[in-house]
């Protein structure tokens, strides 16, 4: 089966460059590990062979992550979110995620945002 021809496939709203933004989560812990991006070939391969397959927009060719590096990506899930315009993929890692070696690729620059804290519900009406 080829990338059009899986309806899958076809509900994913692509961007003009025929690309979407691919989410990568551990699948029992819930990080985020990094984000890739994905053209329809690429997600037919992620959703078909289990491992994930990323486009290269830097490269312009495909590659299938821990192909060279060793640092796997192995499916456990993939959703869609409710615009069809970015995929969750849920993976049990091997290894590092980011190329740079560390666990995630949101592991070193934190940018000390204020916290905000929601105000706990008190079941009544707040008007």
């Amino acid at each position: 089966m080829t990338a059009v021809d899986d309806p899958r496939i076809g509900r994913v709203a692509f961007n003009d460059d025929g690309l979407v933004p691919a989410i990568i989560q551990q699948h029992d812990t819930g990080e985020v590990l990094m984000l890739g991006w994905m053209d329809a070939e690429a997600l037919r391969r992620t959703l078909t062979e289990g491992r994930v397959t990323f486009w290269s927009r830097s490269r312009q060719e495909y590659w299938r992550k821990g192909d060279t590096s060793g640092h796997a990506q192995y499916v456990r899930g993939a959703r869609l979110d409710c615009d069809g315009d970015t995929l969750l993929i849920a993976v049990e890692q091997i290894g590092a995620a980011c190329h740079t070696g560390d666990h995630t690729c949101f592991d070193a620059d934190d940018l000390s945002p204020v916290v905000a804290w929601a105000p706990l519900d008190s079941g009544g009406d707040a008007s």
